[in-house]
């Protein structure tokens, strides 16, 4: 009888606990859990803490409008970059008008022909140039308002421009109000042979920063995706290229970034589209902060304007050295700040090509001091 009992119990074993054990277990566990949250409240916490840790998650399945998107930058960015002998820089002005420092950037662009492109976007009148290099290079424009997806399309609009000619290799976007920190050997130098874009993103935990992402975005957008930074950005071709094939991301900014679009969230898309854009699609591809400086220590909708008062040799030496960004959150009374070193190829480097805002009135003692303050060699 004993005999004939372990003959049973065995194959009873083997057929009916062995299969289901790993679900048995989970059962179990997941019971213990349960059990312990409800005889110890005070650990609820920890408990169910402990309980999502064990449960499998959920992970969005992208849509094919994503996929297609990201298959497409991914292709894109296995292009490896072509520099010759011809490879220029294409220099994008985005103003009103008038360039108030066009005689500065042709001091900046004199003896290096050839190596560089210029285009510029005049919103508002078409610009009164006193530089050959500046003549006759207005493309097709369009209004554009501050804070709207406009002035996207103003970037775009350069951009495509630049990229029908095939030896500009890095793009530049500048104000009106933008000078050059370093002279043109320098800057040539340090944007071609960069391996990365100089694009700012950071992550502003503030009301101006992710409090201004919108519901509309979801699902390809995400909250703890959104990004903050400069629209002053300088890219790589690959970049450019891909800016100019997007439209899934770019459309979710067009329809619901902007004044007043989701209760009272003041979306401003030239400062969330692009930093959260390569955030998501290329984070190692772009250095995340902007090699224009600006100065926001008046903590005021707009950066702090140079007079010519204001201008000294020491002051743009400053400038020109300072090798810590610093980007600017909504957290706090007066804005906490973030601050990283600035790399170049995995050397730290000064973080500054070019600045801005200046006034008109400094054009002088900004020409004067130009050969002074500019450096030659990185």
């Amino acid at each position: 009888m004993g005999e004939a009992q372990k003959t049973f119990q065995g194959p009873r074993h083997h057929t009916s606990l062995k299969k289901p054990l790993w679900l048995v277990l989970t059962v179990s566990v997941i019971s213990m859990l349960l059990i312990s949250t409800h005889m110890f409240p005070r650990q609820s916490k920890i408990s169910s803490e402990t309980l999502n840790a064990w449960l499998p998650v959920h992970v969005r399945k992208h849509s094919d409008e994503e996929v297609a998107a990201r298959a497409v930058v991914r292709d894109i960015l296995r292009t490896p970059p072509f520099i010759t002998k011809n490879s220029k820089i294409a220099f994008l002005f985005l103003t009103p008008g008038t360039l108030p420092f066009e005689k500065l950037w042709d001091e900046f662009f004199k003896g290096h022909e050839g190596k560089f492109s210029i285009y510029i976007h005049p919103s508002k009148e078409r610009p009164v140039h006193i530089s050959r290099h500046f003549s006759d290079r207005e493309i097709h424009s369009d209004e554009v308002t501050w804070g709207r997806i406009s002035m996207v399309d103003a970037e775009k609009r350069l951009l495509v421009n630049a990229l029908e000619d095939p030896d500009n290799q890095h793009f530049v976007l500048l104000s009106e109000s933008c000078i050059p920190l370093h002279t043109f050997d320098y800057t040539y130098r340090y944007l071609l042979h960069s391996n990365v874009s100089f694009i700012e993103s950071f992550v502003d935990p503030g009301q101006h920063g992710t409090g201004r992402h919108m519901e509309h975005m979801l699902p390809e957008i995400a909250r703890e995706d959104f990004r903050k930074g400069a629209q002053w950005f300088t890219m790589k071709r690959q970049h450019a290229i891909i800016v100019m094939a997007d439209c899934l991301y770019y459309t979710k900014f067009r329809e619901y970034c902007g004044p007043g679009i989701e209760a009272d969230k003041n979306c401003i898309a030239d400062e969330h589209y692009l930093p959260t854009f390569f955030s998501m699609l290329d984070p190692t591809g772009i250095s995340n902060w902007s090699v224009t400086y600006v100065d926001w220590s008046e903590r005021r909708w707009h950066p702090k304007t140079y007079a010519a008062h204001e201008i000294s040799l020491e002051f743009m030496k400053n400038v020109t050295s300072e090798e810590m960004s610093t980007h600017v959150t909504s957290v706090g009374e007066h804005g906490d700040e973030l601050h990283w070193p600035c790399t170049w190829n995995g050397i730290t480097r000064p973080c500054y090509l070019f600045a801005r805002k200046f006034h008109p009135d400094a054009l002088d003692t900004l020409v004067n001091l130009f050969p002074n303050y500019t450096s030659t060699a990185i």
